[in-house]
């Protein structure tokens, strides 16, 4: 991989608004480096950051990973490199084209059965994909362990994301020792998201630098229950603004 790639994994506790603070991402690389090539990867079995960004997703690596399964099972004996060139053929239909930026989705998380190998031809296969792009972004839903195991071994930004509770900087803060053992970073930081009261924020202990405290935005809440994308917030939207700053804080834009 390029040296150049910026690889920025967004993680934390589920419902602290860590899918739109992605897509925010997504949107203002997109806006600032009109000519770099950005990608964004949705790691959450839920999907959401497609919906955020406005993709429709017709196929997931995970579909991708099942059919190379079932034609191993289906007694079709093939060579490891045949598979990882038919994963990396198959990869480029699971890529979306958006104005500004492609868009992978990862799908559900494994089930049933092992797969560890048909995981790291994939993983293999992200790995040159993206060293063909400027700026990776990966929304993890299910937590550093997953995308380590079935995205990407090295980020270099980790954005961890948490609400003013305490079980929100809890689990941000065991997400950090994990990244600590598994995987490379050359930045961390948090942004603390949905602030109804300032004062607290000030007690809290999160593991990392605050990037930003992003107030409870109304104008996303009412973009959100419209079914808008966050490619449809007003600019001079808080949370985009939030998102702004911690990404200068940290060196992105």
């Amino acid at each position: 991989m390029g040296n150049s790639a910026k690889i920025i994994t967004v993680a934390g506790k589920g419902g602290v608004g860590k899918t739109s603070i992605c897509a925010c991402i997504v949107r203002l690389l997109a806006e600032r480096y009109p000519d770099k090539k950005i990608l964004a990867i949705d790691a959450d079995p839920a999907v959401g950051l497609s919906v955020a960004l406005g993709v429709d997703v017709k196929l997931t690596l995970d579909d991708i990973r099942m059919s190379i399964v079932d034609s191993v099972e289906n007694g079709e004996t093939r060579e490891a490199l045949e598979l990882l060139s038919e994963a990396r053929f198959r990869i480029f239909d699971a890529l979306v084209e958006m104005p500004g930026f492609a868009f992978l989705a990862i799908g559900r998380p494994e089930s049933s059965g092992c797969y560890c190998k048909v995981n790291s031809y994939l993983k293999e296969v992200i790995g040159m994909l993206a060293g063909s792009f400027d700026y990776v972004v990966i929304d993890g839903e299910a937590g550093i362990e997953q995308i380590q195991r079935r995205v990407m071994e090295k980020v270099t930004h980790l954005l961890l994301i948490t609400d003013q509770s305490k079980k929100g900087v809890q689990v941000i803060t065991t997400i950090k020792e994990v990244a600590d053992e598994l995987i490379g970073y050359e930045r961390v930081g948090a942004i603390i998201n949905r602030v109804t009261n300032p004062e607290l924020v000030a007690m809290m202990q999160p593991p990392v630098e605050v990037l930003a405290a992003i107030p409870a935005d109304g104008a996303f809440a009412a973009n959100d229950i419209r079914g808008k994308s966050v490619l449809e917030l007003p600019a001079d939207s808080v949370m985009l603004q939030g998102v702004k700053e911690a990404l200068r804080k940290i060196e992105i834009l």
